[in-house]
Order: structure tokens, then sequence, then C-alpha cells
């Protein structure tokens, strides 16, 4: 069984519609591209132009999972690759432009879209700088304190900053860039910042990558600020069988602390938008230049 969805001048033919991706939220194919084509307005302005990494599941979330990024050759002529380079010369790279490409590619199984950190445009300057924080245990609760000590600390710098759940364990603290920072320097600055944020909260929170020497503390992640680093995209689903989706919260929300690592879902995010809107909105309004963080942080970094 097949079923035609027409978007425009593009035709995408799903296979088997109602084989079912997600059990126990009891999602179908179908549902999921549906999902997508409804809510292409929030998902592709943070997917067009960047490469990406998808987590396929042809069987649905509780069979095999594979990640790819290689653009395959028998993909249509109009879902075109993006070529960038590579260590070993370059990768022809998935990327979307409009809702026919969500729907196609969910067809294929995919679940996650994972999105480069810089627009294929230029991919060695950084658009954003993320800090990814998960529990050193089951506690969600650290997560929330150490994504709000990030907002205090951007606060007394006059840096917006936004926040969103994983859809998974954790929260992205997210700071928009203007498109031109080098990706060796960006990290080079989280990493001063996490050192601060870390030398404020010595018993809560840390930057060491070993677990060993985290002493259960929470652990400031910087690692994803490198050139061809991915970061699951937001309102991307997560390949979970609640049907968990990367959304983006409000400062206030997370404040509360009544939502959990996995609260919103492909069937909840509809009550939740309608509830507060988009807070991403405008982000890209709040872009700031490396150097100009860079110098903005200076001013407390020997407070």
């Amino acid at each position: 069984m097949t079923q035609s969805r027409r978007f425009g001048r593009y035709t995408v033919e799903l296979s088997k519609p109602d084989k079912p991706l997600f059990d126990e939220a009891g999602i179908s194919k179908a549902d999921l591209v549906d999902y997508h084509v409804k809510r292409a307005d929030l998902i592709l302005p943070h997917l067009e132009d960047r490469a990406l990494t998808l987590l396929r599941c042809p069987d649905g979330v509780a069979g095999d999972c594979f990640y790819q990024q290689h653009h395959p050759d028998h993909f249509p002529d109009w879902l075109a690759p993006v070529s960038l380079p590579a260590r070993d010369g370059s990768i022809a790279h998935i990327v979307v432009r409009r809702a026919a490409d969500l729907a196609y590619l969910v067809n294929q199984g995919a679940i996650e879209f994972h999105a480069w950190l810089s627009r294929a445009g230029r991919p060695d300057g950084a658009d954003l700088m993320i800090f990814d924080l998960d529990p050193p245990d089951g506690d969600f609760t650290p997560v929330r304190r150490a994504a709000l000590a990030l907002r205090d600390l951007f606060e007394r710098i006059g840096v917006a900053c936004f926040v969103k759940l994983t859809g998974s364990r954790g929260l992205h603290v997210v700071l928009p860039l203007d498109g031109r920072a080098d990706f060796d320097a960006m990290r080079a600055l989280a990493r001063r910042i996490a050192d601060r944020l870390a030398a404020d909260h010595p018993d809560s929170l840390t930057v060491a990558q070993r677990k060993a020497k985290r002493g259960g503390r929470l652990y400031l992640d910087v690692m994803r600020n490198a050139y061809g680093q991915t970061a699951v995209a937001p309102y991307s689903p997560r390949a979970r069988p609640e049907a968990s989706v990367a959304a983006p919260l409000t400062w206030a929300e997370v404040e509360q602390g009544r939502v959990g690592p996995r609260d919103i879902t492909i069937a909840t995010l509809d009550r939740w938008l309608d509830r507060r809107g988009d807070p991403w909105a405008g982000m890209r309004r709040h872009a700031r230049s490396l150097d100009g963080l860079a110098r903005a942080f200076a001013r407390i970094a020997d407070d």
C-alpha cells in the first residue's frame, strides 16, 4: 500500500503509511509525516542550509536504528545534496529546503534530525554556541539549575541565550552567533565561560571530561562546538517510546520546574504552542559576533 502526498510540484510516495513507528505512542509513518508537514514553519528555519545527520529507524523506534549523514544516489533530484570539506576530501551531505523534503525523509524512516552549528554556505563559520547539560544521575533538577546559572551569567553581560529540552535527558543552552565565528575560537570561549561558571559553583558544576573526576557534579559540556558537530534540531522528534520532542522552552518554564525532560511529545506539542507560542521566535535578532561576546565576557571574567 502506498499513499501519494503532493507538495506543490513535488510528489512523495509514502510506502506503508500505516506502519507503526512509535508503537507505545500509537504513531504511524503517516502520522509522523503529518507532524512534520503541519509544523514545517517551525522546523525548517532550524534545518534549512544546514548539513544534517539523520537517525533512521526503518522498522520503528523499537527496531534497529542507525545514523546517516551521506546523501545517497537514489534520493530524488529535487532533494539535492551539499558537498562540504572533510578530512579526506569532501562529503555529500543531506540538506532539507521544503516540507516535501521532510516528508520524503520520514518515509525513509528518519526519526531524528541533527543539524550542524553552521550554514552550508559558510560551513566554517559557526552561528550557534551550545552548552550541553545532562544530569549526572537521573535527577533533572541539577540540569535546570545549571541552565539558569548560565542564563544568569549571560544576563550579567547583556547577552541573550535560549534553552530547549533535548527530548532525551537534558537541556541545551544556545547562543545565536552571526555566522562568522571560527570554531576553534568559539569552543575556546565556550570553555572559558564554562570554567568561570564551574568556579562560581564548585560543588555542583564541573568541566572535568572524565567521569571519575566529576564527583557527582554536572558536566558543562562544550564539545559540540566544533566543525562538523551536530545538535538535535528544535522540534525534532526523538527515537523514544513516548515520541518526545526537542522542544524550546521559555526561561519561566525552566524556573518553574514543572517540565520534565521528555514531557513534550508529538501528542502534546500543540497544547504547549497554543499556550505560549514559539519561545525561539525572533532568536536570530539576538545574534552576536564572537568578538563582541568575548568582550562582554571579559568584563566579568576577573570579577
